[in-house]
């Protein structure tokens, strides 16, 4: 090997060396992590995502915006953007569920603001990878889930008076009977921006990593269109990145026969990155 060509390699790991102390304490953008949207019926697509990794670990957000003509949007893009802007002040999180519920009732306080008088808030779910475990918390109706071993888990309930009716019937607050009228009920109960919003549902004890999972966020106009058994069929497929997973169940969300859809968004997320 030349002088030359030594020279030649030392100076490009020098410049390499160079840009990655620069940008080590940003937050970047994980491309191998596969998300797709579809507008479904809709006339504006009100979800929107985003997904940040920094030294402290892997932050993804979903909102599904809540309110007419552009309110929803707004409210939902209010949500995702002050939740990335929370986490980048962090270089390591110690306490995931102090960060959920500071950040979600600070983003409550402000989309109020917002509002005025107007009805409107946004569905908003989070997932947090870091040193091998998830964390995740949920206000509203966003679905997450794990992939694993070829079966989809779900880890969030939602905040249905369906689901809450179970949950005071567990506590002794209703009787049967009660629960049994309100059990099919999928209207939401609790979201963000909501007039008395005061909870939301956040994992008691993280999820331990295996190698290959995948974590999966949807929102309603993917998981009232695409049956469980289709997601797991589709998201074990070993041919496909994520991307292609996602574009995939959103292609066969739009191929529903449903007459009304709502907007409707897949998050599927690789979970090896966080297994440090």
């Amino acid at each position: 090997m030349t002088v030359q060509v030594i020279a030649g390699l030392l100076i490009i790991s020098v410049a390499i060396r160079s840009i990655l102390q620069l940008t080590g304490d940003k937050v970047t953008y994980d491309a191998t992590d596969g998300v797709s949207q579809t507008t479904g019926n809709r006339e504006i697509q009100a979800d929107v995502y985003d997904i940040s990794i920094s030294s402290a670990g892997k932050l993804a957000v979903l909102a599904d915006g809540i309110g007419k003509e552009n309110t929803g949007k707004v409210c939902a893009d209010l949500a995702v953007k002050e939740f990335v802007e929370a986490f980048s002040l962090y270089k390591v999180l110690h306490n995931p569920e102090y960060f959920f519920q500071r950040t979600v009732y600070s983003i409550h306080m402000n989309m109020q603001k917002l509002l005025d008088e107007r009805n409107g808030g946004a569905s908003v779910g989070a997932v947090f990878l870091s040193d091998g475990k998830l964390y995740y918390a949920m206000a509203g109706q966003v679905k997450i889930a794990l992939l694993r071993g070829g079966e989809l888990i779900p880890l969030s309930e939602g905040q249905t008076v369906g689901v809450l009716a179970q949950q005071a019937y567990r506590e002794g607050k209703i009787g049967r009977q009660e629960t049994i009228w309100f059990m099919e009920d999928e209207d939401i109960f609790s979201y963000v921006g909501k007039d008395g919003f005061h909870q939301m549902e956040i994992c008691e004890v993280p999820v331990e990593l295996k190698n290959g999972d995948l974590a999966v966020m949807m929102t309603k106009g993917i998981y009232e269109e695409v049956s469980y058994a289709e997601l797991e069929k589709i998201l074990t497929d070993p041919l496909f990145t994520p991307q292609d997973k996602a574009e995939r169940i959103v292609r066969r969300a739009e191929g529903s026969v449903a007459r009304d859809k709502e907007n409707g968004s897949v998050m599927v997320l690789l979970t090896d990155g966080a297994m440090r």
